[in-house]
């Protein structure tokens, strides 16, 4: 496991830009709760870390598709899923292991 953030570096409904082995990997605080995804929207490969995050979903700026939080899949298509890592988070530091 690797540190890759501190949980104050993401604001609560904010996203956070990381790259580890040149993986582009974004860290969403949602409501606290901390999860790391491949940024790379599944569609068309844009960027995670620059989308809205709404009530339960993050919606892609690029072609507007949205993604069910806890999931982690596409909304409309739950067979159309988000690469998620595993995370750790001890005394406010972000592990992730790849």
């Amino acid at each position: 496991m690797k540190k890759i953030a501190r949980v104050e570096d993401i604001p609560v409904g904010g996203t956070k830009l990381v790259f580890m082995n040149d993986t582009p990997i974004v860290l969403l605080n949602i409501k606290g709760k901390i999860q790391a995804w491949d940024n790379r929207c599944p569609h068309r490969g844009a960027s995670l870390a620059d989308g809205n995050i709404l009530e339960s979903t993050i919606q892609c700026k690029f072609h507007l598709w949205e993604f069910d939080i806890e999931l982690a899949c596409a909304v409309a298509n739950s067979d159309i899923k988000v690469k998620t890592f595993y995370l750790k988070v001890q005394d406010g530091d972000i592990f992730i292991q790849i």
